[in-house]
């Protein structure tokens, strides 16, 4: 049963109570990211985030904090994203007020070490060197950097070796000081607890906590009107593929047909993308599409990996599946992408964690909770010629980006196929 509370100082409180759940989930949704950040602070909520793990008021190292958690058998972790930081803790429902204790002191109160924030800088940048090692990766933020050159979503949202090289304390406790305000966060806990307990323990930790209106995202410019294309030489055994185009925002009311149109082109074994690259050419091990859905912009992009001397055929048949679907939807792949997401959803609301995140997740974006129900009821209204439209406004040929990385030398060796109708 979904329940919400705003305390006196602006501070957003869900419960949903699953009184079969032997587990509580705790999350704290802070509104703030990587779109948030200038040229000069790019990583700092990344390393914002690390940082909060290394020692509290009441948990003074890492170590404590840690086992604090894990010596009940919890799990706790975080995230860092365009326009949300996400603090999150699983824990059996007895131990929720350690959980909540935990997590609540080290975003109030944390120690901020010097010596700590050089130890984590290290570990940041050996983060960043993992992510440019791994091709699968490294094309995933390539693929950012053509679609949104020149502003904060194209950066990666860890930053870079330079910008997490010059961030020192002073700009953290700035930076946190300006954004993590009871205003810019939703609490979200899910499990076996009664909501006036969690408003009642929460509200008075948070009672006295700063309330200033954070400061708001960068928007998203969009000036492409050609295809783009961008390419890293790396000599690897596998090339790895981004083709991608400009999505929607998430509260576009067409965002739930986009959302069936990626299902229906990459969402598991038996979507398009799968059958015809996979089981039918047999060019590929992983071939999926993803959608990404923000304030003023979103993403629909297909990624695939596969032996460089196939990287043409590859794309060439992405391409000619965007270009089949824009007339081509039948009843029946729209009734079974409508069961898959339908199936996906309910089972994902099982877990404690899932559903304090379906929840936390909304009202931090959208200030709003729509329930499960609700939406798989507006999936199920959808029909084909919906798809096919949102399909026809998205895979525009002047908003088609392409990211490679692999041993190529010239990225005019994709440039001639780069086309769909």
């Amino acid at each position: 049963m979904f329940k919400k509370t705003i305390t006196d100082n602006g501070l957003r409180i869900i419960t949903n109570k699953m009184p079969y759940t032997e587990s509580v989930s705790i999350m704290f949704y802070i509104g703030t990211g990587s779109r948030h950040e200038s040229s000069q602070e790019s990583g700092i909520s990344h390393f914002l985030e690390h940082i909060l793990f290394k020692g509290s008021a009441k948990y003074p190292t890492a170590r404590d904090i840690s086992e604090a958690i894990e010596g009940v058998g919890g799990v706790l972790n975080a995230a860092t994203d365009r326009e949300l930081t996400t603090y999150w803790c699983k824990v059996p429902a007895k131990d929720f007020a350690l959980a909540l204790d935990v997590l609540s002191d080290f975003i109030r109160d944390p120690i901020l070490e010097e010596a700590e924030i050089e130890k984590e800088r290290q570990v940041i940048l050996e983060e960043l060197s993992m992510t440019y090692d791994i091709p699968s990766y490294r094309v995933e933020l390539l693929i950012d950097e053509i679609m949104w050159p020149n502003q904060q979503l194209g950066r990666d949202v860890g930053g870079t070796r330079e910008s997490v090289s010059r961030i020192d304390k002073d700009m953290i406790i700035n930076y946190m000081q300006r954004q993590y305000t009871t205003r810019n966060v939703v609490v979200s806990v899910a499990g076996n607890i009664e909501h006036e307990y969690v408003i009642d323990t929460i509200s008075k930790t948070f009672e006295d906590w700063r309330s200033n209106k954070p400061e708001e995202y960068y928007p998203a410019n969009d000036l492409q009107v050609n295809p783009s294309i961008g390419l890293i030489t790396h000599q690897s055994e596998q090339a790895h593929l981004c083709l991608g185009f400009k999505g929607l925002p998430y509260d576009h009311q067409e965002r739930n047909s986009l959302d069936v149109l990626n299902t229906i082109m990459g969402e598991g074994m038996s979507s398009r993308l799968f059958i015809r690259l996979r089981e039918i050419e047999g060019l590929v091990y992983d071939v999926h599409t993803t959608t990404s859905h923000l304030h003023d912009c979103g993403s629909f992009i297909a990624y695939a990996g596969v032996d460089p001397k196939n990287a043409m055929k590859a794309t060439q048949s992405i391409l000619d599946e965007f270009s089949n679907v824009k007339d081509n939807v039948s009843d029946r792949e729209m009734t079974k992408a409508i069961n898959y997401m339908h199936g996906r959803l309910l089972l994902r609301m099982e877990d404690t964690r899932s559903v304090a995140a379906w929840f936390g997740a909304q009202e931090i974006l959208h200030s709003q909770s729509l329930l499960v129900q609700d939406m798989l009821k507006d999936i199920e209204s959808l029909k084909p010629d919906d798809i096919r439209r949102v399909a026809k406004t998205i895979l525009d040929q002047s908003k088609l980006s392409m990211a490679v990385v692999g041993p190529f030398s010239d990225e005019a060796y994709f440039s001639e196929i780069l086309k769909i109708r």
